[in-house]
């Protein structure tokens, strides 16, 4: 199948054309500007605003089909308090004021002090803002970029690129999150037929 044809290469030309991918796409571009304007500690947009767009462009779908929201993750451990990252997200809302969808930032400092109330599972404290790819339920989801100063794009991809050119969902286990797993499995089936997936 023609939307395939980068699942093979090997990973330094999968940036790149990760990289060609996302400079095209206004959606994500406009965000990684504005987030870069932030300047939060170890920021970077991730997950499903970068794998969506790649699915979109190899499959010749309009900017921004499927996405629902845009996840800005940073880390900083010098305040826990909630009222420390409220005060994060009530800037963001004034500097994402203009994005056609939900921009959702979160500390990643912090996610250990609410996960397990919300998910029923211990979530032991993240080290750095990137470990927490390492954690996502599916590795699919373990990718994350940040823009530079000099225009340079900053890749963390934990497991790699060659699921998201393959249009595959694959479990990660570091948690047992299978419900969250099949959840957002089965809403990427719906939106892109073209998506397998392996059983959890």
């Amino acid at each position: 199948m023609n939307h395939l044809r980068y699942a093979g290469l090997p990973f330094e030309r999968q940036r790149e054309i990760l990289f060609d991918i996302v400079r095209a796409e206004p959606l994500l571009m406009n965000a990684l500007e504005a987030a870069r304007e932030m300047d939060l500690p170890q920021w970077r947009i991730v997950a499903g605003a970068i794998y969506n767009s790649v699915w979109n462009a190899l499959t010749d779908r309009p900017s921004g089909y499927g996405i629902k929201d845009i996840d800005l993750l940073y880390f900083d451990d010098s305040d826990l308090s909630w009222e420390a990252e409220d005060a994060v997200i009530a800037r963001g809302r004034e500097v994402f004021a203009g994005s056609p969808v939900p921009v959702e930032i979160r500390n990643q400092a912090r996610v250990h002090l609410w996960f397990p109330e919300k998910f029923g599972i211990e979530f032991p404290p993240l080290r750095s803002g990137d470990e927490a790819l390492t954690r996502y339920s599916a590795k699919t989801h373990a990718v994350g970029l940040r823009l530079g100063a000099d225009g340079d794009l900053d890749l963390c991809a934990p497991f790699g690129l060659s699921l998201i050119f393959a249009f595959r969902i694959e479990p990660n286990r570091a948690l047992e999150r299978t419900g969250s797993y099949w959840e957002k499995a089965a809403r990427a089936k719906k939106v892109w037929p073209e998506v397998s997936m392996e059983a959890w």
